[in-house]
């Protein structure tokens, strides 16, 4: 009668997940994001992989620390791994009928650029669930759930998608406030808001639109999020540094007014990209589509 060896016991799989990241990411703190955990964990989880397997996987140095040569040759095997995980289990949902369409957008974009079309889409597409998350970071495209994202990047996605027209950066305020200002100069006396992750927008503009003026760019308060700082300036607390693409249905209201003619243009630009992995909802270049001619213009990439 044959005998089978038993297979050999392997790691544990939360351990193999930590340095499979980390090795990836070059990252301890990168890997701690994107596995949803803290740095001390992914810490913790390698050493429990290093003692599981009796020998280091990362070289400690005095300025971080580098993959072994083991590891490093192991590390793409891994990778396929976790990524043939990631489709079984991509599978498995996909599996259920009707599964919604997932879509991760920036924060700004999830609140005030897609949030006012979801009436109309959910109109246009009675049959289609929709599920939002808000992140700071696109999804890879390979490796995460999404079907579609929706970011300001400045170069096209290498799988494609959807990118806008160019998108500029100008000062707005409601129209009682902008009666009290006739040149940039006369922002010295306004209160200035600031979008915390875009806070060097108001000295990029000044630079551009309105240089030598006596202005403090950096005075005012910010906020982290850019809702918050555009109902700041919707209730008349003070003048923001207004992005075309968030603001301009205020503008076209008449919510908002642009004091200054002088719109600085952007590097970065909203986009629209696709899953690529295996499994992806298949309507989702059908709502891609939709979505830009909410918008109108945009170019194929």
């Amino acid at each position: 009668m044959p005998v089978k060896p038993p297979r050999p016991r392997l790691p544990s799989l939360n351990a193999l997940r930590a340095f499979e990241a980390a090795a990836r990411l070059e990252s301890f703190a990168k890997a701690a994001d994107e596995i949803g955990v803290t740095a001390g964990a992914v810490t913790q989880q390698i050493r429990q992989l290093e003692a599981a397997l009796g020998f280091a996987v990362f070289r400690r140095l005095p300025q971080g620390v580098a993959l072994t040569e083991a590891a490093r040759e192991a590390l793409p095997r891994l990778t396929r791994g976790f990524d043939m995980l990631g489709q079984a289990v991509q599978a498995l949902r996909d599996a259920q009928p009707h599964r919604p369409l997932a879509i991760a957008a920036l924060p700004c974009l999830a609140q005030l650029w897609l949030s006012p079309r979801l009436p109309a889409m959910r109109a246009a597409f009675p049959d289609l669930q929709i599920s939002i998350s808000a992140m700071e970071e696109p999804p890879d495209p390979q490796r995460d759930p999404y079907d579609l994202s929706l970011f300001y990047r400045e170069a096209a996605p290498q799988n494609g998608g959807l990118q806008f027209d160019a998108d500029a950066i100008l000062p707005v305020c409601i129209p009682a406030l902008a009666t009290k200002l006739t040149t940039p100069a006369d922002l010295a006396a306004q209160t200035l808001l600031h979008d915390a992750v875009w806070r060097s927008d108001w000295a990029r503009w000044l630079a551009f639109a309105a240089p030598g003026t006596k202005v403090d760019p950096s005075r005012g308060p910010a906020f982290s999020l850019y809702s918050l700082a555009l109902d700041a300036c919707l209730s008349g607390s003070g003048v923001l540094m207004g992005r075309m693409s968030l603001v301009g249905g205020h503008l076209a209201a008449g919510r908002l007014v642009a004091p200054f003619p002088q719109a600085m243009p952007t590097v970065d630009r909203l986009t629209l990209a696709a899953a690529t992995a295996a499994g992806a909802h298949p309507r989702r270049a059908e709502i891609m589509g939709w979505l830009a001619g909410s918008a109108g213009r945009a170019r194929q990439i």
